[in-house]
């Protein structure tokens, strides 16, 4: 029988896994027709390609999303957890006392970082931030404070009327480690536009991101998919981070993430399949040949899709988080714990390990035998609303004084 026809794109295909660049074009083409298992198998080789020696091994993180307010001004589209600044009923703020216990929970856990995230309050300054950063590093230096974005140092800059970069010299002196890449969801114009018409634009975002790259605090990068954007849109998002990374080498990760439809007013009306998402993962493993690590959304895609990254292109499967409250408010419902994560990752084949906020192995999980089994240690979707409420009542938790 006749052997059939190579696919007319297997040698974009080839060039790509063998390392070359390909362009805006070339990706989009990939994205919309390549062979599925013949794009993650390219995004796999060049994952084996840039961690020779360490291709066996996937990495997680312990970590706590900490929100200190859900009051935000920017009332985007696609988000459910904001209140309105007059919304006294809904609206809260979390006390220094409440954030520090939060942080000594993360750290009798095993946690090694803290995401700061919350609303665009509109009395919260670089004051603010340099005064709750300079209380956790004086409880706990061995947390890395990995938080924020280019949005909340726009903000906060406007707030107390200095530059941005000011604002990030500032929080960066008070015990800001890294961003954590927060607020690009899309960053093409028309849909930024769409579900976030009060942020800055995606090329602004872009810019205070290269600033802080400059001023030496490096960050990660991100994408929303799902809310209605094009797949030309999504490779546009790329193509734009990827020209900054030529400039600065900042962003250390690039995490997409799916929209999730609950309790927002876009009303679940779109949203981006697993097999998107999988082919999102592939492309930016192949695209972004300028950044370092590509992670796997287990929280918005379940386990099973996430553990499916780790064989398109992904080298990394997030964190536990010790408290998530933003996309679960949005209907992200899966939860995991770190056996679990361990089982997963051995199951694609991988040797989990327990990484750092800059990607260092700090564990690696060789031998089953020795895994830990503290069950506390779990993503925990709570519902910060509730007076006196935490993450883990059930734990003895540090003293902070």
């Amino acid at each position: 029988m006749p052997r059939p026809s190579q696919h007319p794109l297997q040698p974009v295909l080839d060039r790509a896994a063998a390392g070359g660049r390909i362009t805006p074009q070339e990706a989009l083409d990939l994205y919309r027709d390549a062979p599925l298992h013949a794009l993650g198998a390219a995004a796999d080789a060049v994952r084996r390609r840039r961690y020779a020696g360490t291709e066996h091994i996937a990495t997680y993180i312990i970590e706590r999303n900490i929100n200190y307010t859900n009051v935000c001004v920017t009332a985007c589209r696609f988000c459910a957890f904001y209140a309105a600044p007059k919304d006294t009923a809904k609206g809260w703020t979390r006390d220094l006392d409440d954030i520090l216990r939060r942080c000594a929970e993360t750290v009798e856990l095993g946690g090694t970082q803290i995401m700061f995230q919350g609303g665009h309050h509109p009395d919260y300054g670089v004051e603010y931030y340099e005064k709750h950063f300079a209380a956790i590093k004086k409880e706990f230096p061995q947390l890395v404070i990995h938080s924020l974005g280019a949005s909340e140092v726009e903000h906060m800059a406007r707030i107390s009327g200095v530059p941005v970069e000011e604002a990030i010299t500032r929080i960066h002196a008070a015990g800001l480690d890294s961003f954590a890449g927060a607020g690009a969801e899309l960053l093409p114009e028309r849909p930024r536009k769409a579900i976030a018409p009060l942020k800055e634009s995606g090329e602004r975002w872009l810019e205070i991101m290269e600033i802080a790259h400059g001023l030496g605090v490096e960050s990660t990068s991100t994408m929303l998919m799902g809310t209605g954007e094009t797949n030309a849109e999504r490779i546009e998002h790329l193509r734009m981070i990827r020209d900054v990374q030529d400039r600065t080498g900042g962003f250390r990760a690039f995490i997409p993430y799916t929209y999730q439809p609950e309790n927002n007013h876009l009303k679940g009306r779109t949203q981006a399949t697993l097999f998107e998402y999988l082919r999102m993962i592939a492309i930016a493993r192949l695209f972004l040949d300028n950044v370092a690590h590509i992670q796997g959304s287990w929280l918005t895609t379940g386990k099973e899709i996430g553990q499916l990254s780790l064989h398109y292109g992904a080298d990394d499967l997030g964190s536990i988080m010790l408290e998530e409250n933003v996309v679960s408010s949005a209907g992200a419902k899966h939860r995991s714990n770190l056996v679990e994560l361990l089982i997963l990752i051995r199951a694609s084949g991988r040797v989990p390990a327990q990484r750092s906020t800059t990607y260092e192995h700090l564990v690696v999980h060789e031998d089953p035998a020795n895994d830990p089994v503290d069950e506390r240690i779990v993503s925990h979707v709570s519902s910060t609303a509730i007076a006196g409420g935490t993450a883990h009542p059930e734990l003895k938790l540090i003293a902070t004084t």
